[in-house]
Formats: structure tokens, C-alpha cells, sequence
């Protein structure tokens, strides 16, 4: 007689779980899509028409009414590297700034800056002049992004300016 109560609470506990299985097969076929789910006649959360404004006010204030030629990030993964740039007289695909963010120097390494003809910098040895350069990188995807020199002043090359 114990068994066969035994045996009923088995077979009642599997038909239970046969059931939540089905109810969750249930649950997924009966998925909606996105266009269902969601009210149009509500502005987004994440939408803020005034938000240009208030990021203009916020460059505005990182630069401390400074000018620059550009804003620049990273080329690989578009990380914001310098806020306050000066562009080369000749090169103008090449900046020079002092305040960087989400850079890494590359310690270790030197490269010779040799002409600013190029646009890319030889590794090696200080140059000529006695001035070396070591590698910056940018800090996210650690792509060369520049150099640094003696005097702390970025040497970029390998970036994407945007106009500001």
C-alpha cells in the first residue's frame, strides 16, 4: 500500500513538471515582437531634444574658453583622446596638444620622430637632434595613436579630428 502511494506522488510530481515545461514552451511561442510591446505615443526615456546644448556647455566648460582646431579620437574604436588640439601649420593631418585624455604612453619604446613629412613615425633610436619619442597609445585598444616627446607635448598622427 506504501508503494502505491509512493508511486501516485512520483507520477503526480512529473505531471507537474510536464506541465510548467509546457506552460515555458507556451511562453516562448507565444512571444511577441518589439513593434507590439511598444507605445509610440510616448516619447522615449533616452531622448533629450536639449542634450547638443548641454554638451556644447560641457566642452565649453572642460576647455575653459580655450580654442581648438579639432577634437580628437581614437581611429579603432573612436574613444575621445584630446579635447584641446593645435593643428600643424604644414601637415594637417598631424595635431600637437599638451592635456590628453584616455591615452597610454608605451613606456619602454622610442621612436624616431625623424621628419614631419610622414605621417607615421620610425621606431628606434632618438633622432638627429637629440630628441626622443616614445609611443602613445590609445588606452582603450591600446592602438599607436602618437608620440610623446622630451617636453611632454603629444605628437598625434594616427587619429580621427572632428570639427568643433
Amino acid at each position: 500500500m506504501s508503494q502505491q502511494k509512493e508511486d501516485e506522488r512520483t507520477n503526480e510530481a512529473m505531471d507537474s513538471e510536464e506541465k510548467d515545461n509546457n506552460q515555458d514552451q507556451n511562453a516562448e511561442e507565444a512571444v511577441v515582437s518589439d513593434d507590439d510591446v511598444i507605445d509610440y505615443s510616448v516619447k522615449p526615456e533616452f531622448y533629450d531634444p536639449n542634450l547638443d546644448d548641454k554638451d556644447q556647455l560641457w566642452i565649453q566648460k572642460k576647455r575653459k574658453g580655450q580654442y581648438s582646431d579639432a577634437v580628437l579620437s581614437c581611429p579603432a574604436c573612436f574613444t575621445t583622446l584630446c579635447l584641446e588640439c593645435q593643428r600643424h601649420e604644414k601637415y594637417v593631418t598631424q595635431y600637437r596638444a599638451i592635456f590628453v585624455v584616455n591615452c597610454k604612453i608605451k613606456k619602454g619604446e622610442v621612436s624616431d620622430k625623424g621628419s614631419l613629412k610622414r605621417k607615421r613615425f620610425k621606431k628606434g633610436v632618438g633622432s638627429a637632434d637629440g630628441e626622443s619619442y616614445t609611443p602613445v597609445g590609445c588606452s582603450v585598444c591600446d592602438t599607436e595613436v602618437g608620440v610623446i616627446d622630451d617636453e611632454e607635448v603629444y605628437h598625434f598622427y594616427n587619429v580621427l579630428p572632428s570639427e568643433c
